[in-house]
């Protein structure tokens, strides 16, 4: 391949570059399952204009389909397992929701989506505090030195003292809570919030069982104290005991050494324009992004981004898949020629489009911090990244180590062929890992999971969209390493071990527990173990 010639971005374009990635604001929600993630999206694209009535009125069993739930599982259990891109305006900026599976079993989904966005929302259940999801996102967000935005949601129900929550809050995070609103109202008795900001009361009335926007009053507090008496001076008085006379720090915010607080109910439409208004506000732009060196590739530099996410199935009609790319750097312009920088090869982006959950349109061009769906760019995997005219290669996003293991085979032998597309359509989603070996041979991959509801996605996924109905072996495996090739023939006669293929190429050990591995270790030190997650998801694949 002739070697591409860099040309200088015109001033002109760069202006329009940085005054773009400026307006940009990509984010994701995080929280424990059944906090209301899903639901406070669906209220932020309505509090955007951009649906017209929500979808949650009376608990997940009973909604309609959101607009962030498009998989049938998601829709049938009122979960969210996939990632999903919504992008709208809203003022003068553009919003990026990224909304992300809560549920533990989906880690790695979520975990790759950490990686394309610039700021988080931590959602609260005002009943619950910080579950131990909640943590174990928060947990990756502080190693991505994210800023967090915290959301106490469902005050419209009995919970928890606010103050008991912000303590909480600085106690199991480390952050400085920083009140943007504060809820006037007990929880259970939400009557507004007092926005510290504009030293206004905010009064919601419920609209139409929920699905419609919350009737909005404002008033100064001399009228709040004549309206609400005591739960308005109570409210105060909450909220001065957290603020201690301090100003609001955007700076310890970007810092991630503070989080903002807001209080809502999502199911209501309570509050939610607040956190649509700290969003633009106080959340950070698309800047310079760091690259796999250590580097900053600047916003206004030549097209660059990366594959945070793969998703087969989202157009049936058409049974193609489609690589979501954040954009780092320059402008995205359908059609363009892009290098592959694992490959060093190029490919034109023919089909290019924006995501609204399901629905799609066609994509022109998009500016850093955008997220773009590239359909069927079959080469493309999770953690891949792409250039125009000047190289860059983004850090990996590493594996996650399995936990669970099951042997896969096809129930119907006919449709082996079909079983075969389908495992590889899902392994090349990062759905599931998928490892192999002589002694169980091609048609019995071992699939291996983070959680054990990965293994109903593919069951149903298989059923669904490809139809070639399986069943599964379990195994006793619950530990896994990556090691050698060497490794195989000498864990072969171990009890409790054995070493599997990896589709991309890698060997990896796994164990019935953690005293079957102790005893490799004691009795094979010559074998090479590492934790899988500190290793390059690229390393192995022979580019």
């Amino acid at each position: 391949m002739s070697q591409q010639v860099s040309t200088p971005v015109s001033a002109t374009a760069t202006k329009e570059i940085v005054k773009e990635s400026a307006r940009r604001r990509t984010f994701a929600v995080i929280s424990h399952p059944d906090a209301g993630k899903s639901t406070l999206t669906e209220a932020l694209a309505l509090h955007a204009r951009v649906i017209g009535t929500a979808g949650a009125t009376n608990g997940k069993e009973n909604r309609r389909e959101t607009v962030s739930d498009w998989m049938q599982m998601e829709k049938d259990r009122g979960i969210s397992i996939s990632s999903t891109a919504l992008q709208f305006a809203y003022r003068d900026t553009v919003i990026n929701l990224l909304d992300t599976p809560g549920h533990a079993d989906f880690s790695e989904d979520t975990y790759r989506v950490l990686a394309a966005v610039d700021c988080a929302v931590m959602l609260v259940d005002a009943a619950k505090g910080l579950e131990t999801q909640t943590m174990k996102l928060f947990e990756v967000c502080r190693s991505r030195n994210l800023p967090i935005i915290t959301v106490i949601n469902k005050w419209d129900r009995p919970g928890l003292d606010p103050l008991a929550l912000m303590d909480e809050i600085t106690e199991r995070t480390g952050l400085e809570p920083m009140p943007l609103t504060w809820a006037v109202g007990i929880a259970g008795d939400f009557r507004g919030v007092w926005d510290l900001q504009k030293d206004e009361y905010v009064h919601f009335e419920r609209q139409n069982s929920g699905a419609s926007l919350a009737k909005e009053d404002h008033f100064t507090p001399e009228q709040a104290l004549e309206r609400e008496g005591d739960v308005w001076t109570d409210s105060l008085d909450e909220a001065e005991l957290v603020i201690d006379g301090r100003e609001f720090d955007r700076n310890k915010f970007l810092d991630a050494k503070a989080t903002p607080i807001l209080f809502s109910s999502a199911a209501l439409n309570f509050g939610v324009k607040q956190i649509l208004d700290a969003l633009v506000d106080l959340a950070p732009s698309a800047s310079a992004r760091e690259d796999k060196d250590g580097g900053l590739r600047p916003v206004e530099a030549p097209f660059s981004g990366f594959v945070f996410k793969v998703q087969a199935g989202m157009n049936k009609a058409h049974r193609d898949h489609v690589a979501f790319i954040r954009v780092c750097s320059g402008i995205f312009e359908r059609g363009m020629v892009v290098t592959h920088s694992n490959t060093g090869k190029t490919f034109a982006t023919k089909y290019a489009q924006h995501l609204f959950g399901r629905e799609r349109e066609v994509i022109d061009q998009a500016y850093p911090g955008d997220v773009v769906g590239l359909v069927n760019a079959s080469a493309l995997r999770v953690g891949d990244s792409l250039y125009v005219e000047e190289p860059v290669e983004y850090p990996p996003i590493p594996f996650f180590s399995p936990e669970h293991f099951r042997v896969a085979r096809s129930q119907d032998p006919s449709r082996y062929k079909q079983f075969r597309r389908g495992i590889d359509q899902l392994e090349h989603e990062g759905i599931i890992q998928v490892l192999r070996s002589d002694r169980r041979g091609d048609q019995a991959p071992v699939l291996a999971a983070v959680g054990p509801m990965q293994f109903e996605v593919v069951e149903d996924r298989m059923t669904q969209d490809f139809n070639a109905p399986m069943r599964y072996e379990q195994l006793s495996y619950s530990l896994a390493r990556l090691t050698t090739a060497d490794a195989a023939e000498i864990l072969s006669n171990v009890h409790g071990a054995e070493v599997l293929v990896r589709t991309d190429g890698a060997y990896v050990a796994v164990f019935n527990d953690v005293w079957a591995l102790r005893r490799v270790e004691k009795n094979h030190p010559e074998v090479s173990l590492t934790v899988i997650g500190t290793e390059s998801p690229n390393s192995s694949r022979g580019y």
